[in-house]
């Protein structure tokens, strides 16, 4: 039975772009992105729970977040959770509504945060790396168990090579794109 996957191969380094791509929305820019609110949780009905499930986020102006609240009685819980979530937001309740303007970002934050996303880059590239090293071993194995040829294994060898070329392009290519978004506010 061959080990070599090809398929697999390309959807776990798809799977690092992608979560790449959602840890870098989740960095906070000048403008308001209701995905910044994602890691929030609350406490309520005794339990933890995401934010999005006991409020809706919308992004009603630029440089402002809303969190309308569905049960009254969860605002303060919602206000102490995103207060909790440290995200240098400053939650204001407006009856059942929580805003949240955007402050502006200093011109040393914004390098932190351009530096920050250099990392989630770098994490999502030694995860692609470490994909394509599994893909290899699976080739040599194959060979050595004489399921695939020299040849083939050669040919396999440079597909993974490929693939492994352009998701580390495609993370690179999104954290250029969020470094300039920060660092242009």
């Amino acid at each position: 039975m061959a080990k070599y996957d090809k398929a697999d191969i390309e959807r776990r380094m798809q799977g690092a772009v992608d979560s790449l791509k959602g840890d870098l929305s989740g960095l906070r820019t000048g403008r308001a992105n209701t995905s910044l609110l994602d890691p929030v949780v609350v406490e309520v009905y005794g339990s933890m729970m995401p934010l999005n499930q006991v409020a809706t986020v919308s992004a009603p102006e630029p440089r402002m977040l809303s969190v309308q609240v569905w049960d009254k009685a969860n605002v303060t819980a919602v206000e102490k959770g995103i207060a909790k979530a440290n995200l240098g937001l400053n939650p204001m309740i407006d009856g059942q509504n929580v805003r949240l303007p955007m402050p502006d970002l200093t011109e040393e934050r914004r390098k932190d945060l351009a530096k920050v996303a250099g990392e989630y880059g770098e994490k999502s590239k030694i995860a692609i790396r470490n994909v394509r090293r599994d893909g290899m071993e699976a080739l040599k194995d194959d060979e050595k168990s004489k399921e695939i040829s020299e040849d083939e294994q050669k040919r396999s060898e440079a597909e993974v090579q490929k693939l492994t070329d352009k998701y580390v392009a495609d993370a690179d290519e999104a954290v250029a794109k969020k470094q300039q978004e920060i660092l242009s506010q």
